[in-house]
């Protein structure tokens, strides 16, 4: 891995420890030991921003990730056995509300 791959994969893990945090404010309240693990939290994001700006290339903001979607049309078998919201199972080629 690149060096500005390990540090995406670090911001990725720090969001993570961050959101994790969150939930255990919300389960256990707002103590000195979840405070603590916040402010922590909040001190490892802040040295990994610091960190970044110190490499060559790599901005403090977080570079979004290109994802390319084909324009075809996916291929339907792809959904055979998926259930459309709201609607149920699809059946065959009739899709929903068609014959069993």
């Amino acid at each position: 891995m690149s060096l500005h791959e390990e540090l995406r994969a670090a911001r990725r893990c720090v969001d993570d420890l961050a959101r994790c945090v969150s939930r255990l404010e919300r389960e256990l309240g707002p103590g000195l030991e979840t405070r603590r693990l916040r402010s922590d939290a909040e001190h490892l994001r802040e040295s990994l921003a610091l960190l970044t700006a110190t490499v060559p290339g790599e901005s403090g903001d977080a570079q979004a990730e290109f994802i390319g979607v084909p324009d075809a049309p996916y291929d339907d078998r792809l959904w055979t056995d998926a259930d459309d919201e709201g609607v149920g199972a699809r059946r065959g080629p009739e899709g929903p509300g068609g014959p069993p």
